[in-house]
Parts: structure tokens; C-alpha cells; sequence
């Protein structure tokens, strides 16, 4: 688990009274039911994770908290990574998935499930526990299937699930493959039901059709009443999609998505969204946001709630100390720390998010200005220069020879031009 250890608000005395608290509960199966059941003795439930791409992403965190949020409240989790399901995609509202072949699904398989166990705890009465589906789902034939699972489906009630009837409604139509996901999905929460006596299943709302197959076959089939939270698709209060950066997804591998990209992603959270993103992302409690949600109407210009926001999200994915690193680097490039002091693989990662250039060794500092487009040519670097506003590694310019030598830690340089506008320069 991650080396983070946050808890529960003690001032809700029910779970579900706080995971409804934080608007984690788009749509639920019976609301009632299910806050009975999370007050009375641990259950067991589970969320499943697609290995779609070899990383989850934002998107997915939000079913990690939820899951870690329900562990903290004395139940069992059960993590599932989609080794069959991977095999097949869930339906997308504008087009086929483009199949990954069995060897890529399976190396996706193994990285899902090591993000996955960083987020939980696997020790303790609760222990976490992971499964895979194709476990369950390789040993059936295609005549098992149909006879045992199919025949308690429906054409009609398949065909009305949202992304079914948008994909039959659009120009690609559907395919019996992707038309089948929801099958198998419901096949996953059976099986969990008869092995863990698994009654929850969590996900995110444009899932619903897919966790309601599985209540449904349980209910068929076993005559068992078993539940599903659909939380919330996280938007942003100006309309924009969440989790996009310039049009690259938020990824929770660090190589994919640098703890300090993900530090600024939170870092630049607007007023408007901050609190409903604390509520969600961090383990604060409903006092310490309050107040947070006071400082944002009262001092908006601190900027006092999008800072925690960023430090607590960058802890819990990426650990305490990433998480210092990439506050000290964005603290320095800002002129509120040592620039020289900072770790050289972090520092390199945040030039790297900058406009950046890679030079010569001795290139002037002209040159590298013009280089990095900081300015459109010589003759206005030098004016720049002249008029006191280029820095260097966090010293004023003076001469417009200088050379650029790599003086920071990892052989990197920083350029500023004005208070606010910088660039990284790498040497060649």
C-alpha cells in the first residue's frame, strides 16, 4: 500500500453517510438498503479495473478513494483487473475499440493490478483481495456460456442499456462482441457473489448498465439481493472534460504522467471546481474543507485549497516524498526556493512540462531565449536583456554573451524572462 495512511471522517458515524456527503453517489441501487448495510457488519465488494492502456488514470482514482474509503469503514475489497474483459472493451458511445492483442492485454493485466494494490490495504481482518476474471471466464466453452449465463439475458433490456442504443444509433453501429460486455460483466459479480459473498459492486456511472447486469443475473440466478453505486463522471464547472491536460490524460503511472505534471494538474484547479474536488480526492474532513471552502470565497488570491488539493492527491498516488520533491521544484521555479538544492530527476521533470529547448554547451543566453521562444528573435532577446528582465538559473542576466553551461543539478538550466514566463534549457 501506499506509504500514505489516511482515514475516514470520525464525525460521520455511517460510510454511506459520508461517501453521499462527498457526492460520491450518482445513482445507487436501493438507497435505504444500502445504508443499512454499511452500518451493520463488513461485507465484501468489489471494483473492476479494464486493462485498456497499460496505466489507470483519473478516472479510475475515484474508484480507488471509494474503495479505500470503504476499507477504512471495516469492509473487504476485492480488486479486479479484466483479464478477459480487457480482451473485449466495453462498448464506447462513438466507436469500436481497436483489439490489443492477448500478450499486450496481459502485460497491461500485471501493471493495473501493482496500481491497484498501492491503494489498499492487504493486511488485518479486511485484507484486501485481487482476482482476475479471465481466471473464471478461460475455462468456459462459448455452449457453457450461452446455456448457463446467456439464457438469463434479455435482447430487449440489453438493447436498451445507454451505451448500447448510442452505439446502435450511430453510424458504426455495434458489434456482437462488444454487444456481449455486458454479459460478462455480470458474469464477474455472479462468480464473485458464489466464491466472497460479494453483495457490492462499485463504478462509474456511465458503467450503470454494465453493474446492473450483474445485480440482475445475481437476483435470477441466486435469488440473492445485491447492490451497485454508480458514482458521479467528474466535470468540470466550466464544461470541459475532466482529467485532460492539454489533451493528455492524467495518468497515475509516474512515467506516464510526472508527479510533478500531476502536481500542477491539482495545482490549477479553478475556484469553482476546488471544493467538490477536495471532497472527492482527499481524506480530509467535512470541517477541514469548510474551512477551506471560507478561505476560497475570502482569499481566493492564496490559492490556500488548490495547494492541499495538489499535495494530498500527489501524496496518496506518488508517496510523501515525490510529493516534497515537486513542491520544493515548483516552490523554487517560482522564486521561493533554491533551484540548486532540488532533486535532479524532479527538476528535469518540470522543465520538461515548460517550454523547453535542448542546446550546445556555451550557447549564449540570447540564443537559448530565442530557442526556447521566450523571445522571436536576437535583437529582442538583447533588448530584454538590457532592460533587466532574463534570469539565469535564478540569477540576473546583465551580459547577453553569457553562455548557458547546465549549472543545475542533472546538467539543466532555467530561463525566465519577466516574473512569471520560464523555460527549461537541456544541454546537448
Amino acid at each position: 500500500m501506499n506509504a500514505l495512511a489516511p482515514a475516514n471522517d470520525p464525525t460521520f458515524e455511517n460510510v454511506w453517510d459520508e461517501i453521499v456527503w462527498r457526492g460520491l453517489v450518482h445513482v445507487s441501487t436501493d438507497q435505504e438498503a444500502l445504508r443499512a448495510l454499511l452500518a451493520g457488519d463488513p461485507i465484501t465488494y468489489y471494483c473492476g479495473f479494464d486493462p485498456t492502456a497499460p496505466s489507470l488514470h483519473l478516472g479510475n482514482l475515484v474508484q480507488l478513494l471509494t474503495m479505500r474509503r470503504l476499507q477504512l469503514a471495516g469492509h473487504k475489497p476485492l480488486g479486479l483487473v479484466g483479464g478477459s474483459t480487457g480482451l473485449i472493451g466495453d462498448p464506447r458511445p462513438s466507436a469500436e475499440r481497436t483489439l490489443n492483442t492477448k500478450e499486450t492485454v496481459a502485460e497491461w493485466v500485471g501493471y493495473l493490478r501493482g496500481q491497484v494494490e498501492r491503494f489498499l490495504s492487504f493486511e488485518g481482518e479486511n485484507a484486501a483481495r485481487m482476482v482476475n476474471n479471465l481466471d473464471w471466464t478461460a475455462p468456459l466453452s462459448a455452449i457453457d456460456f450461452l446455456r448457463d449465463i446467456g439464457k438469463h439475458y434479455r435482447v430487449g433490456t440489453m438493447l436498451k442499456k445507454d451505451a448500447v442504443s448510442a452505439r446502435l444509433n450511430s453510424e458504426a453501429g455495434i458489434s456482437y462482441t462488444e454487444f456481449s460486455y455486458q454479459i460478462l460483466q455480470g458474469l464477474d459479480y455472479l462468480e464473485l457473489f458464489r466464491s466472497y459473498d460479494c453483495v457490492l459492486q462499485t463504478g462509474g456511472s456511465d458503467q450503470w448498465g454494465n453493474l446492473t447486469s450483474g445485480v440482475d443475473l445475481i437476483h435470477y440466478v441466486e435469488h440473492a439481493p445485491v447492490h451497485a453505486i454508480g458514482t458521479p463522471l467528474i466535470t468540470n464547472s466550466d464544461g470541459t472534460k475532466f482529467g485532460k491536460s492539454e489533451g493528455n490524460a492524467i495518468w497515475l503511472d509516474p512515467e506516464m504522467c510526472s508527479p510533478y505534471r500531476m502536481y500542477q494538474f491539482w495545482l490549477n484547479t479553478d475556484d469553482g471546481d476546488v471544493i467538490s474536488r477536495l471532497k472527492v480526492f482527499t481524506f480530509l474532513t467535512r470541517a477541514e474543507i469548510e474551512e477551506y471552502e471560507r478561505l476560497v470565497e475570502t482569499e481566493p488570491f492564496r490559492r490556500a485549497a488548490q495547494k492541499r488539493l495538489a499535495l494530498e492527491v500527489t501524496t496518496f498516488v506518488h508517496g510523501p516524498d515525490a510529493a516534497a520533491a515537486v513542491v520544493a521544484a515548483s516552490d523554487a521555479l517560482f522564486g521561493q526556493g533554491d533551484l540548486t538544492a532540488l532533486d535532479a530527476a524532479t527538476l528535469r521533470s518540470a522543465l520538461e512540462e515548460l517550454p523547453n529547448a535542448t542546446v550546445a554547451d556555451g550557447t549564449s543566453v540570447v540564443q537559448a531565449l530565442v530557442d526556447t521562444g521566450l523571445v522571436s528573435s536576437l535583437s529582442e532577446g538583447r533588448r530584454a536583456v538590457a532592460q533587466g528582465g532574463v534570469s539565469l538559473d535564478g540569477a540576473r542576466v546583465d551580459d547577453d554573451s553569457l553562455a548557458v553551461t547546465g549549472s543545475l543539478p542533472g546538467g539543466v538550466s532555467v530561463l525566465r524572462r519577466g516574473k512569471k514566463t520560464l523555460a527549461g534549457v537541456f544541454i546537448a
